[in-house]
């Protein structure tokens, strides 16, 4: 299975990914990695593994419709068969969401539906975690569609909050089992545990 992952800036999900991989812990193999930030660190690890990756985006294309033309292209070109989304931080246009209907899985720091939508990424997560006074989080691998973190859920696991965290050193624990979690639930997926959709390509 070839595995397209969309990431725009550090690519730590991404290289665990990778790494699954390359250790056969997942049965598939990155065969390209897009971003949308020219100066992302994840263009710079998929150079260091020899992976191709390209930097596509409204800047690059001129338009929405002409970037998820280019997108299409690409993705078609490295036979893709599942896109996973790794910390990218846009909406996938229609077309994409069409031709790839229910192939393509995000991952959320947190247990969905609570702490998703528009702005909630990164450490501002984390921060809304401990201000509602949560006593545990998680991770979250969702199908995505047209809105942010709204599409069907495919796995989560949970993580705890504990007395004295701060969202920084809540980030840490929970990113920390994000990167097994991402392995685990790819695996599934390759091993046909977790459905894929139909698609157009």
């Amino acid at each position: 299975m070839n595995i397209a992952v969309f990431a725009s800036h550090g690519g730590s999900d991404l290289q665990a990914i990778i790494d699954g991989c390359k250790n056969k812990e997942i049965k598939a193999v990155v065969s390209v990695v897009i971003s949308n930030n020219s100066a992302s660190m994840a263009l710079q690890r998929v150079q260091n593994e020899g992976i191709d990756g390209y930097h596509l985006s409204v800047k690059t294309e001129g338009t929405e419709e002409l970037l998820a033309e280019k997108l299409l292209c690409v993705l078609r070109k490295y036979n893709v068969d599942m896109i996973f989304l790794a910390g990218y931080m846009r909406l996938l246009h229609p077309s994409i969401l069409e031709t790839y209907h229910n192939r393509i899985f995000n991952i959320h720091p947190a247990l969905l539906p609570k702490f998703g939508g528009k702005g909630m990424y990164g450490i501002n997560v984390h921060q809304a975690v401990i201000d509602a006074g949560e006593k545990e989080t998680g991770v979250t691998i969702h199908r995505v569609n047209a809105e942010y973190d709204s599409g069907e859920i495919v796995a989560q696991t949970k993580v705890p909050v504990l007395e004295n965290d701060t969202a920084e050193v809540l980030a840490e624990r929970v990113l920390q089992r994000e990167h097994e979690f991402l392995v685990e639930v790819i695996s599934d997926i390759v091993d046909e545990k977790i459905q894929l959709g139909w698609s157009d390509i």
